[in-house]
Order: structure tokens, then C-alpha cells, then sequence
């Protein structure tokens, strides 16, 4: 575990439908790129070089400077065995860690569980928009999950103060008397006080909060925002999670203009977030974790790629040791997966790993499910 004067923190985004990795991290240099990409192939004099035969795709230049400060992680050829198409069972495997049989909890849920295991912070793990992500899922473990934080809240919408403290109060004794008749109350009585001490709690940060640092609102930018606000407050989070909108980097068709859009909102955000954090000298315990459920079908086909298995994934920090991870999977023609798919070559169970371990200072095995060669990034 890295020695930090603070308790780390993991920040995890999701970029929900596939990531093209193909033309994330781009092997500019090989020539089956350009055979396998004939439609969507990137011009090499757009691609920003980051090695000798790799380079980044033109959208991600604000992130370059993270890498040129060694402080960017790129995970090659990340993914699992048997890789499935499907995003919804491809999505669970990333989540649960349980590529074989259906899983049910999540994996960040067992890292809360870790953490906080009297459940005494009820913002120890805070996901930024609708629903419960299944990352975060576990019985016991309360999650906040924020759509807007300036408008979060119960009962926000009504204005006269006292008419709110009544309605609180009554929601309150709503969820009184189901102490002690049976886990389904409990569960329902604990969930209701813990919603109520959470968004109290939550409505705090953003007056707390001032920066001059512009986002791009949209997909990700303002969950990010908010993030940084939640932060700064100081509140005890110790994981946070978005994702952006579903399936919005399944890019089966239109991927020139949509993908280099998508990777613009990407990189721009992020470079605002971690600008943010620094400039609120608060970025010294926060790493970030940017992944997809899988990559992209290695050649196109004609106005997009089709779903695909080994993929990329980023880590960005303070602490982070940046650098290639993984190799690079191969575009030979019998390097590919049968279909065409690009082929895993590191467990994403492995980065999981490195990241409970060396970073948030916790025992792997029993979140991830067995024990994986950690990588070099922390």
C-alpha cells in the first residue's frame, strides 16, 4: 500500500457499450492497422505518439500530459477468459468478478464492506447517477447514488422550511416501526434513515465548493464535477463510481465522428477533474479507473466495429507509475480470436488487484476471487 497521509480513495468510470481500443491506443506503426481499419483507420499524422509504434487518438490529447508527467497507466490487451459479446453478461463479469457462474455481489461492494464494516459512514462509497451500479451492490452495504448533487436531497422540492422538517419527520417515523420485525424491515427501516442521513449530508458539499475549472456537461462531466465537490467536503468517501450513459460507446455504426466525440468528452472531463483536484489540493490520495466491458471487432465494418473482446483500460493519479502494462495483442491474423477478435493477454481481475493491494491497502483475493499477478502502476 502507497504511504499516504490520507486514506486513498478509488474513483471508477465506466465508459458503458465496448470502448474501440484499436483506435484508442493506436499501433500506428503496424500495417494490419491500416488493413484491418480501411473506413476507420486514424491518419497517422493525427495520432498523438506516445512510443515508437504507439499512439493515441487525436481526442485524447488532453490527457497526454499525464503520461508525459509518468503519471497515466495504460492497461493493454485487458479482458478475461472465454470473453462474452454480451454487454449485460460481460458487465456482471467486470463487476462480480465471476466470469464462470452468475455473481451477484459487487465488487466494490465487498471493498465498502472492507473498509466501513459497521456501515458508520453511510458516504463511504458515493455512485454518481441513476440506479445502483452492480459493482456496488451487496447486502448490508449502503450506497449513495446522486443524479445532480445541487438538487440533491429529500423533499427538496418543498420550499417552506418547517413544512419540510414536518414531512422529514414524518418519513422518518414512517420507517420507526419496522425495527425488529424481520430482515425485510430492518433492511427497509435501515435504507430509509441512511437515504435520509446521506442526502443531509450530501446537500452540504456544494457550498462548499469554488472553482474555476470548466467541464464539459453531458455525458460524464458533471458526475465528475460533483465528484471533486464530494470530495473536497470531506465527507469520509473513500469509493466513487460513475458510468457514462448505456451502452453509448457501442459504436456499431457512424464510429468516425461519434467515437472521436465520445473519447473528446472522455479525455476533456477527466483533464478537468484531475485539474480540479489539484488545483483544490486534493488530488494526492484520488486514482482513477477508466474501463469498458470489452473492445471492439479488429476490422471494421465499413461504418463501425462490431463488439470485440481485449480492450484498454487507464489509471491516472498522483501516485500512479505510469507506463505500458500488458502487451499489446496481436493483429496477426492467427493472433486474432476466432471472429476476428482481439486477444486478451492480462486478467482485469489482475488491475483489480494492483488497485486493492498497492493502492487501497486491502486483501484481493477474497473481493476479486483468487489471486492474480499484480502490475507495476502503484
Amino acid at each position: 500500500m502507497v504511504s499516504t497521509k490520507k486514506d486513498p480513495v478509488l474513483a471508477v468510470v465506466s465508459l458503458s457499450g465496448g470502448n474501440d481500443g484499436l483506435n484508442t491506443v493506436i499501433p500506428y506503426t503496424n500495417p494490419r492497422y491500416r488493413d484491418y481499419r480501411p473506413t476507420l483507420g486514424i491518419p497517422e499524422e493525427q495520432i498523438i505518439p506516445i512510443t515508437d509504434t504507439l499512439g493515441l487518438h487525436p481526442s485524447m490529447a488532453p490527457l497526454k500530459k499525464y503520461w508525459d508527467e509518468g503519471k497515466l497507466a495504460i492497461i493493454q490487451g485487458i479482458g478475461y477468459p472465454n470473453g462474452s459479446l454480451s454487454h449485460f453478461r460481460s458487465m456482471d463479469i467486470w463487476a462480480t468478478c465471476e466470469p464462470e457462474t452468475l455473481g451477484i455481489d459487487g465488487w466494490l461492494g465487498k471493498v465498502i464492506k472492507e473498509i466501513d464494516p459497521n456501515g458508520e459512514n453511510v458516504l463511504t462509497a458515493v455512485n454518481f447517477g441513476r440506479g445502483m451500479p452492480r459493482s456496488l451492490a451487496l447486502e448490508g452495504v449502503a450506497v449513495a447514488s446522486v443524479g445532480d448533487l445541487n438538487s440533491y436531497g429529500l423533499l427538496t422540492e418543498i420550499e417552506k422550511e418547517n413544512e419540510r422538517e414536518e414531512a422529514l419527520d414524518l418519513f422518518g417515523r414512517m420507517y420507526a416501526p419496522a425495527i425488529g420485525r424481520g430482515a425485510v424491515n430492518d433492511f427497509i427501516r435501515r435504507t430509509g434513515i441512511e437515504a435520509m442521513k446521506g442526502a443531509d449530508i450530501l446537500s452540504t458539499a456544494p457550498s462548499m465548493y469554488h472553482s474555476e475549472v470548466e467541464y464539459m456537461l453531458g455525458n460524464i462531466g458533471g458526475y465528475l464535477r460533483d465528484m471533486v465537490q464530494v470530495h473536497n467536503a470531506g465527507f469520509g468517501t473513500r469509493v466513487f463510481f460513475t458510468t457514462a450513459p448505456y451502452n453509448i460507446f457501442d459504436t456499431h455504426a457512424n464510429q468516425a465522428v461519434g467515437h472521436s466525440n465520445l473519447l473528446n468528452d472522455v479525455a476533456f472531463n477527466v483533464d478537468a477533474f484531475i485539474t480540479d483536484l489539484r488545483q483544490l489540493d486534493i488530488s494526492d490520495n484520488v486514482t482513477t479507473l477508466l474501463y469498458s466491458e470489452f473492445g471492439r471487432r479488429a476490422i471494421d465494418n465499413g461504418s463501425g466495429t462490431d463488439h470485440g473482446t481485449g480492450g484498454v483500460a487507464f489509471v491516472i493519479g498522483e501516485n500512479v507509475k505510469g507506463g505500458l502494462y500488458g502487451e499489446y495483442p496481436s493483429l496477426e491474423p492467427n493472433g486474432l480470436e476466432e471472429g476476428g477478435n482481439l486477444l486478451h493477454n492480462n486478467d482485469f481481475r489482475s488491475t483489480y488487484s494492483t488497485l486493492l493491494e498497492n493502492w487501497m491497502g486491502l486483501d484481493a483475493k477474497p473481493i476479486v476471487g483468487g489471486s492474480f499477478e499484480k502490475h507495476g502502476f502503484i
